[in-house]
C-alpha cells in the first residue's frame, strides 16, 4: 500500500480502491482518451471530499471528479485520484414544489430527479440524451444541455446556488451578487470589464472556456452561472439548489420530413417562433428503419406541449402548416413518441458505425453555430469533410445550431491520427468563421481546449489562466483540461492496442474477425448503467442489481481493453489469466441484452464464453462448468440408462441433494429441477411409429404439405417434454407437419470437389446414437472446443437438409431400410427447424455461424431456424388460433429479445385474444448463471426487478406466460408460481375447443 493510499484510507469514510479494477473502471470517459489514475475514492460527503484534497494536495496528486462518465472530450479521466461521486453522493436532498427548486448531491442520475419531481408536474429542463445515467454534477460541470435547450435553456439556466470545495479545501456557497467567489476574482473581472463585454460570441450554444461573462455586472454576478461549465477544474461540487419547470401536461411530436440535412438544418430556426420544446434533427443513415417516419432523407423531430392533448396537437399541427416539408406526421401516442425519441437518444452510439460497418469516433462532437447559419455551416462542413477523405452524418440540436457528428478518423496509426490533427485545426477555424463555439454542450475537454486560441485569442485565453489560478493556485483540480492543455492528439485510448487481429475462437463478422475491434465498440455513452429498465430493453440487469461499474457492460469492457493492452501500457498484465477480468465477468448473465440494447452492440455475453475458453485452457475448471456446462451429455446418459426416477428421488433426500449441490457448484438455496420420466423424443418417436404402422395398413398417406422438424434442445427433451408434445398439438393443428431429427448421420453421397449429389438413410430415425444440439451449455461456460465439437457433430446430422439448393431436398425420404439410399421428396417447402427454447435458438441463430465461421453449413442452419411463432406465421399465414380473451403476464426472454425478436409472438398473442403486455429485463435464472454458487443472490434481486413483481399483482386468470425453461423454473422457485409456454397455452384452448364442440378454422 502507498503512502497516498494509506492516508486516503485513514481521512475518509468513503470507499477507497487503488487495485487495478477500480483504476481500470475509470481510465476512459465517452471520448477518444484514456488516462489511468493511481486510485479511485467514492467520498460519502463533503468531508471526505475536503478530506480527499487535503491529502492529494500534500503529495501533489491531481485530484479529477467524475459522475457517470459519459463525457466525450476527456474530461472526466485522470491520472491522479478519481473522486466517483455516483456510490455515495446520490441523492435528491430536498424537493420544494412550490419555489420550484431541488437540492440535489452531485452524483445524482438524471432520471432519478425527473422521477421525484413528476408527481408535483415539474422537471429539471435541460435533458441529455444520457439522462438515465448522467449525473447532475456531470451536467453543471458540463453545463449540458439536451434536446428541450429551446425551451429551458442550459444546466447554467437551471443553477441557482452551489456548495463548491476548492482545492486549497475552503468551503463556498456560490450565488449571484458574487455569493461565494474566491479571493481576487472580483478584483480580476473589475480590471478586464472590456474584454468581458465583448469577447464571447453571442449564441445559445456557447459552452466553450470559462463562463466569465456571468460574472458581469449586468448579469448579476453569478458565480455559480459561472462555474458551470469549468470541467472540475476550478473546484469540486459537493451539492446544488437547482430550479424546475412545469412540465406539460400533454405533449405533441410533429416529424417533418425534408429532402436532406441541408434542408431540414435551414428551416430549424424558422420554427423558433412558435416555442417548440424541440427542434431536433436527424438524416437517414442513422434511422435503423424509416418505416415509422414520414418521407424523406432527414427530419426534424419537432416537441410541443400544451394543458390537453387537443391543445399540444394544435400547436404541433400549426407547425406542420408553418414548415415547407416534403412529408409531416404528428404523433400524439406517448409509446409512438418514446420508440421516435429512442432513435434519436441512440444516435450518440449509432453513430460510431458508419453504413458499411467501418468505425467512427468523436472529437469533433458538438459544435455550435448561431442557428440562422447552421444550414451554411453544414454545406461547408461537408465540403471539409470531403477535402479530408473523411466520412460523418451530423444530428443533433438543429433549433440552437448545435450539431453532434461520428466522424471515421483512423485513430490507430501514426498517418490517421496526423489527419485527426489537420482536421481539427481547420474545422476549428471554420466553426469560428461562422460566429460559432467549438463546444455546444459536452465541453472542451482534452479535445478542443488545445484549440481555444481560435475561438476566443491568446489574450482571453490567458484571462481563462488567470482566473483557474484564482480558483486552483495549485493547479490540483483536472490539470491538462480547458486551460494549459494537453495537446489533443496525445493520450488516445487506441494507442495502447495491439495492432495485430489476436487468435480468438468467435468469428466477430461484425468487427473483421478483430477481437480488439469487437472491444472498441463500447464508446462509454453507458446505456448498460441505466438504473431502471424500461418497455423491453433488457441491458444490463447484473449492473442494476449491484449498482458496481465493474459489473455493467461498459465496466467489462474497459477490463477487457486493459488486458488487450497489456505489456504496452494495460493495467491487466496476466493476458487470458487475469482474475480481474474473470471476476468482472462472473457476474455477466449471458443474456445478450447488450447485444440489442446497446446503440454499438457489444455482445458482453458472447466476449465472456470468448475469455473463459481462454481463461481455463488446460486448467481445471469450476465443478459448475461440468455439472451444467456438460449437462446435455449427463441428462443423454440418464436417459439411455433410465435412471430418471432414481435421479429424482435421490434429489429429493436433502442430504444427498446438499452434497450433489456442493460437488456440482450448485447454489445451496436452489432446488434440483426434477427429470421427466418419459423424453420428449421417446414420446415422438413412439408417435411416428405408431404412425408409420397405421400408414402401412392404409397404405402410404398423403404427406402435409408443409413439414418441419422439431429440434430437441436438452430442456425440452428432459425438463419440459409437455412444451414439445403441446408444440406437436398446435403445429399440427395449422396444417404443419412434424419430424423427429434423425438420431444417426445420413450416408451423402459426394463429387470428388465435395459436392453433395445425394443423400440417403441408415435407419436415422431409430435408437438415437447422438443428438443434435445447440451448444448452449458449452458456449455459456466458455467450453468452445467442445462447443465445436459439438456442433460439428450436429452439422453432420442435419447436414442433408442444409444443401445450397432448396429444391434437391425437401423433407421426408422415401426410403426407410437400414441400407436403401435415395433422393429426398414429398414436401413443398425447404426443410425448417422449430425450436422451442428462445436460449437454444438465439444460439443456433448466431453463436454457431460465429464460431463455426468456417463452415458454411452452419449459416445455412442458422438461416432455417425458426421459433414457435414464427413457424406458425410463416408456414401457417391462414391459421387462426383459438381465441382465449384472457390477460398475460410474463417476461420477453432476453435472448427473444436481443437477438430473435418477438414480432411474431405479439401478432400471435394478440391474435388468441391475449392482452397485456410482457415485462423486459432478465429473469436471473439465465441458464447456469442463477444455479452456480454465489450467484443466487444477484439472480433473485434479478427477478425482483420485474417479473416477480408483475407475477404478484396479477389476477387469479391471468395467464403466466415464460418461453424459457430458465424463465419457469426462476417463477416456480422464487414465487410458487407455475409459467407457460405460449405452445402450452395455445394448446390447452384448442383442447377446450374440441371438447366443447367448437370447430377450429380449417389450416
Amino acid at each position: 500500500m502507498t503512502g497516498l493510499e494509506a492516508e486516503l484510507r485513514k481521512a475518509v469514510r468513503g470507499d477507497v480502491g487503488f487495485d487495478i479494477t477500480s483504476r481500470a473502471l475509470t481510465t476512459m470517459d465517452a471520448s477518444n482518451y484514456r488516462r489511468v489514475p493511481l486510485g479511485v475514492v467514492a467520498p460519502r460527503d463533503a468531508e471526505d471530499v475536503a478530506a480527499v484534497l487535503e491529502v492529494c494536495r500534500s503529495h501533489g496528486v491531481p485530484v479529477v471528479p467524475r459522475g457517470g462518465g459519459t463525457s466525450i472530450a476527456g474530461q472526466a479521466t485522470g491520472t491522479g485520484v478519481v473522486l466517483d461521486f455516483t456510490r455515495h453522493m446520490n441523492r435528491v436532498v430536498s424537493l420544494d414544489p412550490e419555489a420550484r427548486t431541488a437540492v440535489v448531491q452531485p452524483g445524482l442520475v438524471l432520471d432519478r430527479l425527473q422521477d421525484a419531481a413528476a408527481p408535483h408536474g415539474l422537471r429539471f429542463g435541460p435533458d441529455p440524451s444520457t439522462h438515465s445515467r448522467c449525473t447532475l454534477g456531470g451536467m453543471i460541470g458540463n453545463n449540458s444541455c439536451g434536446s428541450h435547450s429551446v425551451a429551458w435553456g442550459t444546466t447554467a439556466d437551471s443553477v441557482r446556488e452551489l456548495d463548491v470545495v476548492t482545492a486549497r479545501g475552503q468551503r463556498l456557497r456560490l450565488g449571484q451578487g458574487w455569493a461565494g467567489a474566491p479571493a481576487g476574482l472580483r478584483e480580476l473581472v473589475d480590471g478586464e470589464l472590456a474584454r468581458l463585454r465583448t469577447g464571447f460570441p453571442e449564441l445559445p450554444r456557447r459552452i466553450s472556456g470559462y463562463a466569465l461573462d456571468a460574472l458581469l455586472p449586468e448579469h448579476r454576478a453569478d458565480v455559480a452561472r459561472s462555474f458551470c461549465g469549468s470541467e472540475g477544474t476550478l473546484g469540486v461540487l459537493t451539492e446544488a439548489v437547482v430550479r424546475l419547470v412545469e412540465a406539460p401536461r400533454a405533449r405533441a411530436l410533429a416529424v417533418l420530413g425534408y429532402v436532406d440535412e441541408g434542408a431540414a438544418a435551414e428551416a430549424a430556426a424558422g420554427l423558433l417562433p412558435h416555442h417548440p420544446l424541440t427542434v431536433e434533427g436527424m438524416a437517414a443513415d442513422l434511422v435503423p428503419s424509416a418505416a415509422a417516419l414520414p418521407r424523406g432523407g432527414a427530419w426534424l423531430f419537432v416537441e410541443t406541449g400544451g394543458t390537453s392533448d387537443a391543445e399540444a396537437r394544435a400547436r404541433a399541427e400549426e407547425i406542420v402548416r408553418a414548415a415547407d416539408v416534403l412529408d409531416a406526421l404528428v404523433v400524439t401516442d406517448p409509446a409512438g413518441q418514446r420508440a421516435l425519441w429512442r432513435i434519436r437518444e441512440d444516435a450518440s452510439g449509432t453513430a460510431t458505425r458508419m453504413p458499411d460497418g467501418s468505425e467512427a469516433w468523436p472529437g469533433w462532437e458538438d459544435c455550435a453555430v448561431p442557428p440562422r447559419r447552421l444550414g451554411a455551416y453544414l454545406r461547408d462542413f461537408r465540403r471539409l469533410l470531403g477535402s479530408h477523405g473523411l466520412r460523418g452524418t451530423p444530428y443533433g440540436h438543429f433549433g440552437d445550431g448545435c450539431i453532434h457528428v461520428r466522424i471515421d478518423f483512423d485513430l490507430l496509426t501514426e498517418a490517421g491520427v496526423s489527419r485527426f490533427r489537420r482536421f481539427s485545426e481547420e474545422l476549428a477555424d471554420l466553426v469560428v468563421a461562422h460566429g460559432g463555439s467549438l463546444s455546444g454542450e459536452h465541453g472542451d475537454g482534452q479535445a478542443r481546449a488545445e484549440l481555444l486560441p481560435r475561438m476566443y485569442g491568446d489574450d482571453m485565453v490567458a484571462l481563462f489562466e488567470r482566473a483557474k489560478a484564482v480558483w486552483d493556485p495549485d493547479d490540483l483540480l483536472n490539470p491538462g483540461v480547458l486551460v494549459r492543455p494537453a495537446p489533443l492528439d496525445a493520450n488516445l485510448r487506441f494507442s495502447v492496442l495491439p495492432r495485430q487481429p489476436v487468435d480468438v475462437a468467435f468469428g466477430y463478422p461484425a468487427d473483421g474477425g478483430d477481437f480488439s475491434a469487437a472491444v472498441r465498440r463500447c464508446v462509454g455513452v453507458a446505456k448498460c448503467r441505466t438504473t431502471a429498465v424500461s418497455g423491453p430493453a433488457v441491458m444490463c440487469p447484473s449492473f442494476r442489481a449491484t449498482g458496481e461499474e465493474e459489473h455493467s457492460t461498459r465496466g467489462r469492457a474497459r477490463l477487457l481493453h486493459e488486458m488487450l493492452a497489456g505489456e504496452a501500457g494495460g493495467l491487466v498484465t496476466d493476458g487470458w489469466r487475469s482474475t480481474e477480468v474473470r471476476d468482472a465477468l462472473d457476474l455477466c448473465l449471458s443474456c445478450k441484452g447488450c447485444r440489442s440494447d446497446c446503440p454499438v452492440g457489444v455482445d458482453m455475453a458472447t466476449y465472456k464464453a470468448e475469455f473463459l475458453h481462454h481463461h481455463y485452457a488446460g486448467r481445471r475448471r469450476p465443478a459448475a462448468h461440468y455439472s451444467m456446462g456438460r449437462l446435455p451429455v449427463w441428462l443423454r446418459w440418464v436417459d439411455r440408462l433410465r435412471l430418471a426416477p432414481l435421479v429424482n428421488s435421490l434429489a429429493s433426500v436433502r442430504p444427498l441433494a446438499a452434497v450433489a449441490k456442493r460437488l456440482g457448484g450448485i447454489a445451496a438455496e436452489r432446488r434440483i429441477p426434477r427429470l421427466a420420466p418419459e423424453t420428449f423424443g421417446r414420446w415422438l418417436r413412439q408417435r411416428m411409429r405408431e404412425w408409420t404402422t397405421e400408414a402401412r395398413k392404409g397404405g402410404r398417406p398423403e404427406l402435409p404439405r408443409t413439414m418441419v422438424h422439431l429440434w430437441p434442445d436438452t430442456f425440452t427433451e428432459h425438463l419440459s417434454p409437455e412444451v414439445g408434445r403441446a408444440a406437436v398439438r398446435v403445429l399440427e393443428a395449422a396444417g404443419i407437419g412434424v419430424l423427429e431429427l434423425p438420431g444417426r448421420p445420413w450416408k451423402v453421397a459426394r463429387t470428388e470437389d465435395g459436392e453433395v449429389v445425394g443423400v440417403g438413410t441408415s435407419a436415422p430415425w431409430g435408437r438415437p446414437r447422438d443428438r443434435a444440439c445447440c451448444g448452449l451449455t458449452y458456449v455459456s461456460t466458455g467450453q468452445l472446443d467442445q462447443a465445436r465439437a459439438v456442433l460439428r457433430r450436429t452439422l453432420d446430422l442435419v447436414e442433408p437438409f442444409l444443401l445450397p439448393e432448396p429444391d434437391e431436398v425437401r423433407g421426408l425420404g422415401e426410403a426407410t431400410g437400414p441400407d436403401e439410399v435415395s433422393r429426398l421428396s414429398g414436401v413443398a417447402e425447404p426443410p425448417v427447424f422449430v425450436v422451442l427454447e428462445p436460449s437454444c435458438a438465439a444460439a443456433l441463430r448466431t453463436d454457431l455461424p460465429e464460431l463455426l465461421h468456417d463452415d458454411p453449413r452452419a449459416a445455412r442452419l442458422a438461416a432455417r431456424v425458426l421459433t414457435f411463432a414464427e413457424a406458425l406465421e410463416r408456414l401457417a399465414p391462414d391459421w387462426r388460433p383459438p381465441v382465449l380473451n384472457r390477460p398475460v403476464v410474463g417476461q420477453t426472454h432476453c435472448h427473444q429479445h436481443a437477438v430473435l425478436g418477438d414480432a411474431s409472438d405479439r401478432r400471435l398473442r394478440e391474435a388468441a385474444g391475449l392482452t397485456g403486455e410482457l415485462t423486459g429485463g432478465c429473469c436471473g435464472l439465465a441458464g447456469n448463471f442463477g444455479f452456480e454458487k454465489g450467484h443466487f443472490e444477484v439472480s433473485r434481486a434479478c427477478a425482483e426487478e420485474q417479473l416477480l413483481p408483475s407475477v404478484r399483482g396479477a389476477s387469479e386468470d391471468t395467464v403466466v406466460l415464460a418461453d424459457g425453461f430458465s424463465c419457469r423454473t426462476q417463477l416456480e422457485q422464487l414465487a410458487g408460481v407455475r409459467g407457460r409456454h405460449l405452445a402450452e397455452v395455445l394448446a390447452e384452448g384448442l383442447d377446450r375447443e374440441s371438447r366443447d364442440g367448437a370447430v377450429p378454422p380449417a389450416p
